[in-house]
């Protein structure tokens, strides 16, 4: 009987079995159990000494329970296989993880450059914290053509996010890691849109990826939780020892749900991919849209970046109306929706929509237009009942219009 060759194996089947238990005396659990302790117990001084030494010289131990146990290695293993990274930081929020590079990697006097098109509340870190030490954050355009001339001798991180959020410009992010390498910088980068499944930032060039698991990861709206992952030793410590002195952790129960969340990741944004490609090829076709913000249509400005970069898309799809719907009519839209519900965050299994803050849109040098826009998560419902709740949505504005003329 012949045998295949003994391959590696497949990021999906490395993603299922990263993290998962070994078996004890022939058996054991398919899930890591959740394990919950504040207070670590050790069997003698000579154990609680080797312990302490092994977690000063950067081993992955826990002497206490904030440094996290089983179910909180078991994420952390699995998310090293997800992103291909050296090591991984479960931190509360995916803002507390993004804030958490930030104040790692940069000191008084020190500069770092950040694309405009970042998440929003970056820019709150900014003005809250980083001004007030010193720190000195530079927003650049990310369509511009040499951002090495941004670069300073006190410049320590360039920080980006791709594709971008609301309009998901795409960057190249070999290209700007190319720049980072050559200037002696880091290059981090917000892959959230892509749950880490479908872009690996860290084969690109990229130093460190950063995640909200609150979105993708996690995939049913019940886990706040962001996730660091380094690409080198040395990074890994230097993450780590700000890691520290802030006290991050996050709850057992946390990490249990973001790692079952996890295993079904690639189903999950294949669903999400279907059903929001079909959302937008029908959105393009409609007189009261303008403009459709979808990196997977051919018709997008980064779709070759996104196909050269990417191994597919996620369900987020914002579009622009067409002149002459002003901010209340695209209220009105959203207000109308039935399958979608009003929301601000995505990456769960239902479907949201939120008309993008004017200021926000602002944010991006990329966008000049003066229309409303509306961000949809297309969820895993039936993608025809969704587009039926969008038509009617679209026939209020409508209506409102035509009573308003």
């Amino acid at each position: 009987m012949s045998q295949h060759p003994a391959t590696a194996p497949g990021a999906a089947t490395r993603l299922l079995h990263a993290g998962t238990p070994a078996l004890q005396g022939g058996s054991g659990p398919v899930n890591v159990p959740v394990v919950r302790t504040s207070t670590v117990r050790f069997e003698d001084s000579a154990a609680y000494a080797d312990l302490h030494h092994r977690r000063v010289a950067g081993e992955r131990v826990a002497s206490y329970g904030r440094h996290g146990l089983d179910t909180h290695r078991a994420l952390e293993d699995a998310v090293i296989a997800l992103e291909g990274g050296h090591r991984a930081f479960l931190t509360p929020s995916g803002l507390s993880a993004i804030a958490l590079v930030l104040v790692a990697l940069l000191s008084p006097g020190d500069h770092a450059l950040v694309a405009d098109s970042v998440y929003s509340p970056v820019r709150r870190v900014d003005d809250s914290l980083l001004q007030r030490l010193g720190i000195t954050l530079e927003y650049f355009s990310p369509g511009q053509g040499d951002v090495a001339s941004l670069i300073r001798p006190q410049t320590r991180l360039l920080y980006v996010e791709s594709p971008s959020s609301l309009l998901y410009e795409v960057l190249d992010l070999p290209a700007l890691a190319t720049i980072a390498r050559q200037h002696g910088i880091a290059l981090a980068t917000d892959n959230t849109w892509s749950g880490g499944w479908f872009h690996q930032p860290l084969a690109l060039g990229a130093n460190l990826s950063i995640q909200a698991a609150t979105k993708y990861i996690a995939g049913h709206s019940d886990v706040m939780q962001g996730i660091v992952v380094t690409d080198t030793p040395a990074l890994s410590q230097k993450i780590a020892k700000t890691y520290e002195a802030l006290g991050l952790t996050i709850g057992a129960d946390d990490a249990y749900l973001a790692l079952r969340g996890l295993r079904t990741l690639p189903v999950r944004l294949a669903q999400h991919q279907r059903h929001a490609t079909q959302v937008a090829l029908w959105l393009q076709q409609q007189p009261q849209v303008s403009r459709v913000f979808y990196p997977a249509l051919a018709s997008d400005p980064g779709h070759a970046l996104w196909k050269r970069d990417f191994s597919g898309a996620n369900g987020l799809v914002s579009f622009a109306f067409a002149e002459g719907v002003d901010a209340r009519s695209a209220e009105a839209f959203v207000d109308a929706l039935r399958h979608f519900a009003l929301g601000a965050s995505w990456g769960g299994y239902e479907s949201l929509a939120l008309v993008a803050q004017p200021e926000r849109l602002r944010e991006h040098s990329a966008w000049q237009g003066t229309q409303p826009v509306v961000r949809l998560h297309v969820g895993l419902e039936d993608p025809a009942d969704l587009i039926a709740d969008l038509h009617n949505a679209f026939a209020r504005v409508a209506e409102r219009e035509r009573l308003a003329a």
